[in-house]
């Protein structure tokens, strides 16, 4: 094919083929433009001097930043998310993780009625799970509320997450590595923390990278089953309650910022830990060569 030439001049597709590529990507920038652009607002907004938000701008400035530090109750709704969200992210990892491992290699005589029992809580509203918890805590087993009755209700909604994209790893793993390991004198345990581990490492930080996110943005659950500390998005639904005002927006730009570098972090991780499988790997395959 000469250099330049559309791929679509050498087909026998349809002659609306090259309008119908364009018509699509067209709109696909309108889904990408819809998606984004209440987001870029939202930012936008964040940097207004005046104290309502909406058009004409009468200004840019930092003071809504500025002025975060001194809102304490503000301050104290970040702090209680935060402490929340990494309770839940160890907690929903590690029983989640665990309990993948039985889900794929038990056996179990039906693992698709298993396996829609432990998701259940995914396809379920949030309201629903909400008031349940509400009244199983408070009601049945007398706990007041607190950040404990919302760490349950999170865990309720985020290990889920864990089990489905640690059980997909485990089930596409090869166990013929581990079979090789056991043949060269490894232990259950060797195996486990040398092969299994590190394989499906990836799954288990996507899991609780997810589980960190979940916990943060989660309101509904968080409605029912919050104490006299209020988390962030409560804060900030009772801020909206009163009007929005650019601090708000300051505040969920700061959440937005927040999310992306945990996925960022996330994704470094992946690749630092990719190169060095990969390095380990051809050092391995030079010193064999070596011998």
């Amino acid at each position: 094919m000469a250099k330049g030439m559309d791929r679509l001049d050498t087909m026998p597709v349809s002659p609306y083929a090259r309008l119908t590529r364009w018509v699509l990507r067209f709109w696909a920038g309108i889904v990408l433009v819809f998606l984004y652009l209440p987001i870029a607002f939202l930012i936008l907004f964040s940097f207004e001097d005046g104290n309502a938000v909406g058009f004409p701008i009468s200004g840019f400035t930092l003071k809504w930043y500025q002025g975060l530090p001194a809102n304490t109750q503000l301050m104290g709704a970040i702090g209680q998310s935060v402490s929340t969200a990494a309770i839940v992210a160890v907690v929903a990892t590690l029983i989640g993780a665990m309990a993948a491992f039985p889900l794929v290699r038990s056996g179990m005589r039906f693992p698709n009625v298993a396996r829609i029992l432990f998701t259940m809580p995914i396809m379920m509203p949030g309201l629903i799970i909400g008031i349940g918890i509400l009244i199983f805590l408070a009601n049945f087993l007398k706990i007041q509320l607190s950040q404990l009755t919302v760490i349950a209700g999170h865990l309720v909604l985020t290990m889920p997450f864990v089990v489905l994209i640690v059980s997909a790893r485990l089930s596409g793993f090869d166990r013929r590595l581990e079979w090789a390991a056991a043949d060269l004198g490894a232990s259950p345990t060797q195996v486990l923390r040398r092969i299994v581990l590190p394989l499906i490492f990836p799954a288990i930080l996507a899991g609780a990278l997810i589980s960190v996110t979940l916990s943060i943005d989660e309101f509904v659950v968080t409605f029912w089953t919050v104490g006299p500390k209020l988390t962030l998005p409560i804060y900030i639904y009772t801020q909206i309650k009163f009007g929005v005002t650019p601090e708000v927006n300051a505040v969920a730009t700061l959440v937005l910022a927040f999310t992306l570098g945990a996925l960022l972090l996330g994704s470094a991780i992946l690749l630092g830990a990719g190169r060095l499988r990969r390095s380990r790997r051809d050092r391995a395959a030079a010193a064999d060569a070596a011998r």
